[in-house]
Order: structure tokens, then C-alpha cells, then sequence
């Protein structure tokens, strides 16, 4: 199903002109060698431009990669372009393993080029490149003031380009032809990777197509992946071999849908997409079956807004609610197929985080759901709604270690959310099933640990329990946006009156340092009995030290109504009614500091 979505994908993009032709690929290229009409070298050109603080490196259409990977990788080299090692033979370090490897390398992109020459020998451009590369003598480019800038760059690929010329070497018109009857026939990649004098052939699993069957799959790197990770690999001679069959020849996918689906892919995968964005550990793609506005938003609407567009966020949202305003077909009535898949790196291969196949109707319903259980009262400087991120980091202790691979990006900090917990959520927000109740625990052990009940922890508690009550159909009331008084329940109730107590104390003793909340708040929210009887003798002290009689009556008419619904204090709370008892604070907290009008 992934693979045939992708497949698909591929053919729309290629029918509004967006994606390289088989056998071509969308590559950065940071530097490109730049010969004269006799093939010498002439200067060594930059592609990379300013984009924040880094240099992107401009993409080019080249032809598309060949399989390689093992200790034989070296035997493969790339048409008219690869990284320096196989170009130019310079080594990755000064080790003699490494030069006696980069050497290896040269030699075949040298055999490459000459292969070349003699199938298109009237390719003037190949012609060039390969006197070249024959004469074998680089101390130019070495020289060269770029040379530096480009050698930093970790596996700085390089192709060619002639004086004059606008279009590389590898995209001329008979090198193009050449590349394209060579992904058509299956032979090229596949005979050079494989090792192999033929190849198999069978019917696509994908399509159904009878033809060719790729036995190594295009590499489709993600962030913290390695750089040959592919989404469809096997393991050699490890026992998964069935039928006489090896490697991929298992699940056989044809040459041509190999490269549609790996093409697609690494198009959402781009450095500039806008239809990607990162859920914990997992890189996250989405797109439609045909062209749609939530391609525009979706990213935006889970993502948090940049420092100079504080609003961006809050419009994608809004245009998700409010396009029937403006005269757009809602989201809810679109029946367009919508796809998303999570990725994420697991050692040579690449892990399915998870995987929705629905319509953007649907998806734009569930995403309104969710934003509709996370909505509670906040302070009016605090965005109406919270990002993902920030939901996830609201779970999980900030971590200086930007390296682990499940952490989550958040108000300008790293946190280290759970293995899985951001992908099991963004799950239940696309399905519209309940939320993982480890998300709930977590957010529990935070506010415990930091005795902090923040907006996005209020926010998330207060959505895992309102939409596990209506999945579930729970009879009793759940606690809802604002605060409410006729909520009986015992969790609820106590939490508003920590809030009380916590707020007199305050008031009687302005500037304190520490409240109950940073002495008692583990205690109150989990062994209530163990804490509250203290905690209401205090209280009468903390009262009689307050100046002004009229706010201590008021003061004690609160705890005198939530009072009511309460005849005993329990020993424990359950997870959920822990959750209710942070909800309750954080509402009688916000209720202390909203202004009501009076009649």
C-alpha cells in the first residue's frame, strides 16, 4: 500500500513536471569542475547559496545513483558525477586504508567514463570528460582557492560542466537517451550492482506489471539514517530465502516502480520540501492524490510558528476551520486520497513509525478534533493552541544530547520524549482513536516531578481524557475548556482545592519562596489523606493572617462549595483522577487571575 501510494505520487508529480525522468535523479551538487573545449581544467564553480546559516548546495538532475553497499561499494561509480573520492581519487583522510580506497574508487568512475565513450562516442561533452579524467594529473583543481571549500564538505559530490555550456555534461541530449534505454532494458544499475549477467524477471508486487524485478532498491535517506538506508532492503543469505529466491527477488518489485517510489520519496524528503516535518524521531511525509491546499498547511498546522511569523501556525489552523468563509470547499467534504507516513532511522534500514491512508476529509475532521479536546482556558499572551512539539516536550525532561534520535525540538530547546510516544500520538490525532496512555502517564510524572502544571500539560491531560470519555462512551461529566463548578468528581475537586489553599497561602504570605505546591503537590495529587488534613489546618492559619476580612469570607466560601462535593479524602487517586486533579488546578489557578464582570 505504501509502496503503490508512492508510486502513484511519482506519476502526478511527473505529470506536472516535477520530478526527474527514469533513470534521473534530483542530487545537490555543491561543486562542479569546469573544463575548456580541449578538455582541461578551467576553474571549479560553487553552486551553494546563503540559506540561514548554513551553504545549500543547488540540486541538479543527474543520472540517478547506483546501487552500492559492502565492502565491494567501490566497484560502483556513478555516471558523470559521484562524491570526490571516486572523481577525483582524493581520499576521505591521510590514512594509507583510505587513500588505497579512494584510488579504488577513481579507477572505476575512470572505467566508467570510457565505458561510456564507446557506447555514445559522438557525446562531445563525454568526449572532454574523458581526456580529463585520462590525463589523470588534478593539481589544478588541488590549487584551485575553492578547492578548500570544497574538499570540507563531507562527500562533496562534483559532476562537469563546459565552458559556456548551461546544462551539466551528464544532461545532454544523446548522455539522456543513453540513461533512459538503459532504466527501460533494466541493465546498467542492476547488472552493476547485482554482479549478475541477467537479471530476474517476474510480476511487480506493486503494479502487476511482468518485467524486470530490482534486486537492490534506490537508498532513501532520512535524518539520522545512515546514507545508503533504503525503506525496502533485505538482508544476504540470512535465512529469509524462500523458493530459491534471494534478497528482494522475495517480494519482487519491478526496476521502473523501484525508481517511481524511491523518486517520490526523496522528493518529500528534500531539504526544501514542504511536505515533511519531524514527530519526535519519526520524519514525517504526507500528500494527497492530487493536488490539494492541505499540502500547503499540514506542516504548519502541527508545526510550531517560526520567530519571525509568530501567527503562522494559528492562520494554518484557521484556514482548516474557516475555508468554507472564504468560499473553498471545506476540508471535511474533500474525498481527495491523503496520505502520511513516519519514518524513522533503525540501523541500514528505515522503520515505519506509523502509516494513515484516508481522505483529507477525514483527516481534516480528526485534526479539528484534536485542536477541539486540547482547547482550554490560557493566559491571553499564550497561543490558542500548542504545537505538537510542544504537547510532546510537555512529557519529557530537556536533554542536551541533540544527537538522540527521539528527542523532540520545542521553544528553542531539545527534549527526550519516549521511544515511539510521538509516533503513537500522531497516530491517534490522524486516526481519531484514543490517545496512548503512556502520554498520560508521562505528563502526570512531569507535573509530579516539576510540580509545574503548565498550559501544554493541561492541554494534553485534559485531551486524553475527554477523548478517551467520548470513545469510550463514559457516562460520567469530563472535565471540559474552562472551570466547572458542577463537576463532582473527587480528582477535579481536590485539585481545585490545592489551588485554593495554595493561593491563600500566597496571599498571606506575599513573595514566598516556595508554596505547598513545591512541598506537597506529589503527596496531594496521589495519597490525598496523607496530605489535605495538614494542608486544611494550615489553612485556617494562613487565613487569620490575611489584612483584609472581606477576601478571607470570600476566600472560604470557595473552599466551602468545592467542599461540598467531597465527604471524605481518599487514600489514592487513579492515573485518570491524577490527571483530573492537575486539570482542577490549572482551571481554580486560571480562574484566580481572570477578571469577571459584575452585575
Amino acid at each position: 500500500m505504501i509502496l503503490q501510494a508512492l508510486t502513484n505520487y511519482y506519476h502526478r508529480l511527473d505529470g506536472e513536471g516535477r520530478v526527474a525522468p527514469p533513470g534521473f535523479k534530483r542530487v545537490e551538487i555543491p561543486f562542479l569542475i569546469v573544463l575548456d573545449k580541449k578538455g582541461n581544467f578551467a576553474g571549479l564553480h560553487d553552486t551553494r547559496t546563503p540559506f540561514g546559516k548554513k551553504n545549500v548546495a543547488q540540486s541538479f538532475t543527474v543520472p540517478a545513483e547506483r546501487g552500492r553497499s559492502g565492502s565491494k561499494a567501490w566497484q560502483v561509480a556513478n555516471l558523470l558525477w559521484d562524491h570526490y573520492g571516486y572523481v577525483l581519487g582524493w581520499p576521505k583522510s591521510d590514512s594509507e586504508k583510505d587513500r588505497h580506497m579512494a584510488k579504488q574508487q577513481h579507477d572505476t568512475f575512470k572505467a566508467e567514463i570510457a565505458k561510456l565513450r564507446e557506447a555514445i562516442p559522438g557525446d562531445s561533452g563525454g568526449e572532454l570528460v574523458h581526456r580529463f579524467i585520462e590525463q589523470g594529473d588534478f593539481a589544478a583543481v588541488f590549487n584551485h582557492p575553492d578547492w578548500e571549500n570544497c574538499r570540507k564538505v563531507p562527500g562533496c559530490n562534483l559532476s562537469f560542466i563546459v565552458q559556456g555550456e548551461t546544462r551539466l555534461v551528464c544532461q545532454s541530449e544523446l548522455v539522456t537517451s543513453y540513461v533512459a534505454s538503459a532504466s527501460v532494458s533494466g541493465s546498467g544499475e542492476e547488472e552493476e550492482s547485482a554482479g549478475q549477467e541477467s537479471l530476474m524477471e517476474g510480476f511487480c508486487m506493486v503494479t502487476g506489471e511482468y518485467g524486470q524485478v530490482a534486486r537492490l532498491h534506490p537508498r532513501t535517506p532520512i535524518p539520522g539514517a545512515k546514507s545508503n538506508a533504503k525503506i525496502v532492503s533485505f538482508q544476504k543469505n540470512m535465512g529469509f530465502d524462500s523458493y530459491g529466491k534471494e534478497q528482494s527477488y522475495n517480494a519482487p518489485t519491478s526496476v521502473k516502480t523501484a525508481f517511481c517510489y524511491t523518486t517520490a520519496l526523496n522528493e518529500l524528503l528534500a531539504k526544501n520540501s514542504r511536505q515533511k516535518l519531524q514527530v519526535g524521531d519519526a520524519t514525517t511525509v504526507f500528500w494527497a492524490g492530487e493536488k490539494n491546499e492541505i499540502e500547503d498547511v499540514f506542516a504548519d498546522i502541527f508545526g510550531e510558528s517560526a520567530k519571525e511569523n509568530p501567527e503562522q501556525a494559528t492562520k494554518a489552523i484557521r484556514v482548516l476551520y474557516e475555508a468554507p468563509k472564504a468560499g473553498a470547499l471545506p476540508f471535511v467534504d474533500d474525498l481527495t486520497r491523503f496520505y502520511v507516513l513516519g519514518l524513522a532511522p533503525n540501523a541500514a534500514r528505515i522503520a515505519v513509525r506509523f502509516w494513515h491512508a484516508g481522505t483529507v476529509g477525514e483527516a481534516a475532521t480528526n485534526i479539528m478534533a484534536h485542536f477541539d479536546d486540547t482547547d482550554i482556558v490560557h493566559a491571553g499572551h499564550q497561543q490558542p493552541h500548542c504545537s505538537l512539539n510542544e504537547l510532546l516536550a510537555a512529557t519529557a525532561v530537556e536533554t542536551k544530547d541533540i544527537k538522540k534520535t527521539n528527542r523532540v525540538y520545542s521553544k528553542g530547546k531539545y527534549y527526550d520524549v519516549e521511544p515511539n510516544l510521538a509516533g503513537e500520538t500522531m497516530k491517534a490525532i490522524l486516526s481519531g482513536a484514543p490517545y496512548p496512555q503512556t502520554l498520560l502517564a508521562a505528563a502526570i510524572r512531569r507535573c509530579r516531578a516539576e510540580r509545574e502544571i503548565t498550559y501544554p500539560r493541561a492541554a494534553l491531560i485534559k485531551a486524553v481524557l475527554a477523548r478517551a470519555a467520548r470513545f469510550y462512551q463514559q457516562p460520567e461529566k469530563e472535565v471540559g475548556k474552562d472551570m466547572d463548578k458542577e463537576n463532582t468528581n473527587i480528582g477535579y475537586r481536590l485539585g481545585r482545592l490545592f489551588a485554593t489553599l495554595e493561593k491563600i497561602q500566597e496571599e498571606a504570605s506575599p513573595g514566598i519562596n516556595a508554596t505547598i505546591r513545591d512541598r506537597f503537590y506529589g503527596a496531594a495529587s496521589g495519597t490525598p489523606v496523607a496530605a489535605f488534613p495538614h494542608l486544611m489546618k494550615l489553612k485556617n492559619h494562613h487565613l487569620g493572617k490575611l489584612e483584609s476580612r472581606g477576601r478571607a469570607v470570600n476566600l472560604e466560601k470557595i473552599i466551602t462549595e468545592i467542599m461540598g462535593g467531597i465527604a471524605d479524602f481518599p487514600t489514592h487517586l487513579s492515573l485518570q483522577d491524577q490527571g483530573r486533579f492537575a486539570v482542577g488546578y490549572y482551571h481554580q489557578r486560571q480562574d484566580f487571575f481572570t477578571k469577571h464582570e459584575t452585575n
